[in-house]
């Protein structure tokens, strides 16, 4: 097996010198071939955009918490760019989670 590849390029009719003809590549490596044949197919493992929107119902409350950890939060939050009521949040639900599911 041997692999051909064709380049055209067409920028609006006014080709450059170097892109105005064909370039075949005809003597690609056995090894490329081989990969090919070896390829393994991978299924797609990434979730649907629906499966990333977490839509959960929301309570707004009223906590008190250590200054020290809302300093943390907070300046964890400005380093990535996030709120840190969602990352508070992260960690009540993955603590919830660990303990709901026993």
């Amino acid at each position: 097996m041997v692999i051909f590849a064709s380049l055209v390029l067409d920028i609006g009719g006014k080709e450059r010198k170097y892109m105005s003809s064909k370039v075949n590549y005809t003597d690609a490596p056995a090894d490329i071939e081989q990969s090919l044949e070896d390829a393994i197919v991978v299924d797609d493992f990434l979730p649907s955009p629906a499966e990333l929107v977490r839509k959960t119902e929301k309570e707004k409350i009223t906590i008190a918490l250590d200054k020290r950890s809302l300093e943390l939060y907070k300046r964890y939050a400005k380093i990535h760019n996030a709120k840190y009521q969602t990352m508070i949040n992260g960690v009540l639900d993955a603590y919830a989670d660990k303990f709901l599911s026993k």
